[in-house]
């Protein structure tokens, strides 16, 4: 994957919390905006509920993995953020990434 296909400033975060189109499941949050690119792009966010940082960045480098594996099934033209919910630390990685593509089916950006 290549670096541009992430979010990186806080002023492209911001205009994808604007947006308002979110889906919720059971460990993620969705926001999604378009981009006008031909690109998806995608950023990970962890609060500090979640614990220190040591488990923030545990989170994040799941939600990345999951990310690369699932790049081919999502839609193009699209900024997605993902913010993890505090039960994202303990659960198991099988049960993030069908969570990850269900908050994902729920706003129709996935292929079948």
């Amino acid at each position: 994957m290549d670096r541009d296909c992430f979010i990186r400033k806080n002023s492209e975060y911001q205009k994808v919390y604007k947006a308002k189109k979110i889906s919720s499941c059971r460990y993620i949050t969705l926001f999604t905006k378009k981009n006008n690119l031909n690109i998806a792009r995608a950023g990970f966010t962890t609060t500090k509920k979640i614990g220190n940082a040591c488990k923030r960045n545990f989170v994040r480098r799941r939600f990345k993995a999951i990310y690369r594996d699932l790049y081919p099934l999502i839609y193009k033209g699209y900024d997605y953020v993902f913010v993890a919910k505090k039960d994202a630390v303990d659960c198991d990685f099988k049960d993030l990434k069908k969570d990850f593509l269900n908050v994902l089916k729920r706003q129709r950006k996935v292929k079948n």
